[in-house]
């Protein structure tokens, strides 16, 4: 059991390092070599973890939606629906150093998957992970009553509003507050718990 957990945390580490590389240096500058180094670890040692690059690609953005997950489920389910649905959005924008890094990775493979047959899956599982989430949230600010087209329509409005704020917000100059994003997001769902 302890050789599988020692695994676990050192894919998190290598992939956490790739994260890192990512960022700084772009998708090009993603190797064994520049993760290794990073990492603080033998290139072996990265090959050994992630025998391909693809491996690395995908877990590097799978870990982006796990980290994301971890966070919503720590969400309390004991607090009004409305502020549960509050809570839930605000975990899906880049508003502290952490998201920002992720979704910065995510956005770099990505891009990639579109072209990247491997990393491809990973992406729409990522896709539908964010839809289930903008579900969620309706479902927490009463859209029940809703026809199942417009459900559907509200979900992509939803999704589309979080990804396009997530945008601007991983753009903000350094010190920037990004709380017109939150008043956008509240205004947005208080008109649909209105609705």
């Amino acid at each position: 059991m302890a050789r599988s957990i020692d695994l676990a945390d050192r894919r998190r580490t290598v992939s956490e390092a790739a994260w890192r590389v990512l960022a700084r240096d772009g998708l090009g500058a993603l190797s064994v070599r520049n993760v290794a180094a990073e990492a603080g670890l033998p290139p072996s040692t990265v090959r050994y973890v992630f025998p391909t690059q693809a491996s690395l690609r995908e877990h590097a953005i799978t870990l982006v939606f796990d980290r994301t997950r971890e966070r919503i489920e720590a969400v309390p389910t004991d607090v009004p629906p409305r502020d549960r649905a509050h809570r839930i959005v605000l975990e899906l924008l880049p508003l502290d150093e952490e998201r920002v890094l992720e979704l910065e990775v995510y956005l770099a493979l990505g891009n990639a998957a579109l072209t990247d047959a491997e990393l491809r899956p990973a992406l729409d599982e990522a896709v539908r992970e964010m839809r289930v989430w903008c579900e969620e949230v309706l479902g927490l600010v009463g859209e029940h009553g809703l026809p199942e087209a417009d459900r559907e329509y509200e979900t992509r409005r939803l999704h589309a509003l979080v990804d396009g704020l997530a945008m601007h917000l991983v753009r903000l100059a350094p010190g920037e507050s990004g709380e017109w994003a939150i008043d956008v997001l509240d205004r947005h769902l208080n008109g649909l718990a209105a609705s």
